[in-house]
């Protein structure tokens, strides 16, 4: 058992401080009910990189515009506010992780948007349109181990050589060691980082969802999300991650694996090569 605490590898270390200042500038703008469009479409094009990418992201398959949106003024008339806010923290929590060599980055990020896109599928499937905000919640659930690669390299090689000697799965070994888990400091850094409580939630209880106090219905979307993305990497046969699509999760999203699991999987992967190599751009 570890003696570090989760706290330790959040509190005040750069680059996990905080998020880049555009970010909290945009909040701060949205957050005033005086703000207009143009207000936010200044800010973000002080970064002509996150510029880009937003405009990319919109314009792709995730969106379906493909080449009508131009400026981030149109963007914003399109999408909407809250939704382009959710892209724009999807793109730059991408730009605070670099330099990590004890994963590889690229796997770790295909998995990560084959998630968030099939949180958001899961979302649709369930007849409601704001899903940004789950697709970020999948792009993000799995940070914690970002964290701790950048934190605790040497410990976490161990863990992880111990998981795969021991067919134990990850976040399993990870609460052997440490006492905690992936998701609990994925949680913990976006509770630092002031981001919402559902966001916390959804990423602490990814592979528990059932503990998720306030927030299940997201636990569970993602805790569903993180499964189905196996399937879309490696392929809809693929049979390791079957078990993990428990009812108790279908239940909670009132979706059904019979009825559902084919079309979210369908969704996902018509978006999936596109969008990831938009933001395997920002690594």
């Amino acid at each position: 058992m570890s003696l570090i605490d989760i706290q330790d590898l959040v509190n005040e270390n750069e680059p996990l401080a905080s998020l880049p200042n555009t970010f909290y500038k945009l909040r701060e703008v949205v957050d005033d009910q005086n703000f207009d469009f143009d207000d936010i479409a200044e800010i973000i094009s002080i970064d002509p990189s996150l510029t880009l990418r937003l405009l990319k992201i919109i314009n792709s398959a995730f969106y379906g515009y493909r080449g009508e949106i131009d400026t981030v003024t149109h963007a914003l008339g399109v999408v909407g506010t809250e939704q382009l806010m959710q892209l724009v923290l999807a793109t730059t929590v991408i730009g605070q992780f670099r330099g990590i060599d004890v994963i590889d980055m690229e796997s770790f990020w295909k998995h990560s948007v084959a998630c968030g896109l099939s949180a958001r599928a899961i979302h649709e499937a369930r007849g409601e349109y704001d899903g940004e905000r789950l697709f970020v919640a999948g792009l993000l659930h799995d940070i914690g181990r970002l964290v701790m690669c950048l934190k605790v390299p040497d410990q976490l090689k161990i863990v992880y050589d111990f998981a795969e000697k021991s067919g134990n799965r990850w976040h399993k070994a990870e609460a052997k060691y440490f006492g905690f888990d992936h998701g609990g400091v994925g949680g913990a850094l976006l509770r630092a980082w002031h981001l919402p409580e559902s966001l916390q939630e959804a990423v602490a209880h990814h592979h528990f969802p059932s503990s998720a106090q306030n927030f299940p219905l997201e636990a569970a979307t993602i805790h569903l999300a993180d499964s189905i993305s196996h399937k879309i990497i490696f392929g809809s046969d693929n049979e390791s991650e079957k078990y993990l699509l428990t009812k108790s999760a279908w239940d909670a999203v009132q979706l059904s694996e019979d009825s559902h699991l084919e079309l979210i999987i369908e969704q996902a992967e018509a978006q999936f090569e596109e969008v990831s190599q938009i933001f395997l751009q920002t690594v």
